[in-house]
């Protein structure tokens, strides 16, 4: 991801303790902790109640000015999207601004 200028970000409503646990365990990646309801609802996850209310998995492919280029919601721990797939999304557009942008020259 380094290599094609991404940055991850995570969302979570677990406690700041909880993070640095993560982070400890080698997770490398920005993360927000203690989101709330309202604040999922802002950037459009979906929030479930049940369990104390957490935030149901989504990702946002989201270009560099910040147009959602891809999204994906789930209700449980299946339907993720994987770092390859991530890797060749952004290369994909990133191949196609190029090209765009060598066509306006």
């Amino acid at each position: 991801m380094e290599e094609l200028e991404a940055t991850i970000i995570v969302a979570s409503v677990d406690d700041k303790e909880h993070a640095r646990e993560m982070a400890d365990k080698g997770f490398s990646f920005k993360m927000a902790y203690g989101v709330t309801q309202e604040e999922s609802e802002r950037f459009g996850a979906w929030w479930s109640e049940d369990r104390g209310g957490y935030i149901q998995p989504a990702e946002f492919l989201i270009s560099r000015g910040g147009v959602v280029l891809g999204s994906i919601y789930a209700s449980g721990p299946v339907g993720r999207m994987g770092a390859d797939e991530a890797v060749r999304q952004i290369t994909r557009r990133e191949s196609m601004r190029k090209e765009q942008e060598g066509q306006a020259h």
